[in-house]
């Protein structure tokens, strides 16, 4: 997921989602057809600091593909507001791009709509086999012991980042490891105007990202271990507290911060308006806004205690965006050419440095410049201590019911209102309420 992903999944009605059948998006065929082989369409997310960047980065690249295969792309960058609304609305009319880009926490959401193709061996066989792809990324792509609904593309993490002069100026030496620790950092750096800790309080799919770390960290999981909801788990209900009482207890995050959905949080830090940030892979957009990399520097997401790793030690979800491909695709052979030419180690290497990203193949994700500076702490996260959202077909709609539920206790926060246990038990029982009746 993504930089500009605001609220993507949360402006998805469940309506919508449950509508989607088994059958949408398929072909007569089940398979798509090779009927336009000189041409293809292709959606893709936008990833960098504006749509029109994103299209300087892509369109050399396309062009590129059409000089060795002789198809031409069709591009278009569609902003995340819209892209799960369109891809929904896609599989269920049948009309669609050749290839798209997904968020790849919706992997197991789309492939429920049966839309997509699936990459079974033999489709992962043309684009030079499953095994050039790093185990954290394939699993994100879908529903365990199912084919993957797509390929991972781009790989992310969320890192800490930190304002190097802010630090020093309050006397503090080095990023927090544990939470406390940011905490008693984020109170003497919350002073003069100026906040500990930025966040984007009104974008459901933001909140859901640390509301999954946390439960994690406390031991807790927003599913059953046969795909149920289980929101109000008392550790799940202990860690969305810990993280809404960041506003509402601790107050190292800015009130305002709670109506945040379009990334004012990466702006105000890069104005150094706030000292910490947590956030998805984002020199690029940091750059574009002006802040050099020697102005901040770049740490894992804290833990309870001890040092990240694996169980209660997760720091991050493994998060990305999936190339897919539409089953009903009038191009299947350009399709998978295109996929082929994507995930390329060459290609791997150009897209996810423009995007400040690390590729999920391992012969790109080896080279020497992803492991400097903060690709080092972003591929040591996604090797050692991140963890993949839940692969279940209602993993959209717990984004959007349980990520919006944080959206509403952050703005009682920001508003005065008392954040108690009992308040966030009840607004996750609420959130349990709206997911589909299995």
């Amino acid at each position: 997921m993504p930089r500009t992903r605001a609220a993507a999944a949360g402006a998805v009605t469940i309506s919508l989602l449950t509508a989607v059948t088994a059958c949408g998006g398929g072909s007569s065929t089940g398979g798509g057809s090779n009927d336009s082989p000189k041409t293809l369409t292709y959606w893709a997310s936008n990833q960098g600091a504006s749509v029109e960047v994103d299209k300087k980065v892509l369109q050399p690249e396309l062009d590129k593909f059409e000089k060795q295969t002789g198809i031409k792309v069709k591009l278009e960058v569609v902003p995340w507001s819209d892209l799960l609304n369109r891809i929904l609305t896609a599989t269920t009319s049948g009309q669609g791009p050749d290839v798209l880009n997904i968020g790849n926490t919706w992997s197991a959401s789309l492939q429920a709509t049966g839309g997509l193709l699936p990459w079974d061996a033999k489709n992962f066989a043309a684009i030079g086999g499953k095994d050039r792809f790093v185990d954290s990324a394939l699993g994100s792509t879908g529903a365990q012991g199912q084919d993957p609904a797509a390929v991972p593309l781009y790989s992310m993490s969320y890192a800490l980042y930190y304002n190097k002069k802010m630090f020093a100026d309050a006397g503090i030496s080095k990023p927090p490891a544990t939470w406390d620790e940011l905490i008693a950092d984020g109170k003497k750096l919350s002073k003069d105007g100026k906040w500990g800790l930025g966040a984007e309080g009104s974008n459901p799919s933001e909140n859901i990202h640390h509301a999954f770390v946390f439960a994690k960290q406390h031991g807790a999981d927003f599913f059953t271990a046969d795909g149920k909801p289980d929101f109000t788990h008392d550790d799940a209900v202990t860690a969305v507290k810990q993280y809404v009482d960041l506003m509402a207890k601790d107050k190292i995050i800015a009130p305002g911060n709670a109506e945040y959905a379009q990334n004012q949080s990466v702006s105000d830090f890069a104005k150094g308006k706030t000292a910490m940030l947590l956030w998805q892979s984002t020199t690029a957009n940091l750059k574009s806004q002006g802040m050099s990399e020697d102005e901040y520097g770049v740490a894992p997401v804290p833990v309870q205690s001890g040092t990240p790793g694996t169980g209660k030690q997760v720091n991050s979800i493994v998060a990305g965006i999936n190339l897919a491909v539409f089953k009903n695709t009038d191009n299947l052979d350009g399709a998978k050419k295109f996929v082929k030419f994507m995930t390329s180690d060459e290609e791997q290497k150009v897209l996810n440095t423009a995007f400040s990203s690390i590729p999920p193949v391992k012969a790109a994700q080896s080279d020497a410049s992803f492991s400097t500076g903060a690709n080092a702490v972003l591929k040591d996260t996604l090797a050692k201590s991140a963890a993949a959202m839940p692969q279940v077909a209602d993993e959209s709609q717990f984004e959007t019911a349980v990520g919006t539920a944080v959206k509403e206790l952050l703005a009682d926060a920001a508003a005065g209102r008392p954040v108690t246990t009992g308040s966030v038990k009840a607004a996750l029982e609420k959130a349990q309420q709206q997911m589909p009746a299995k």
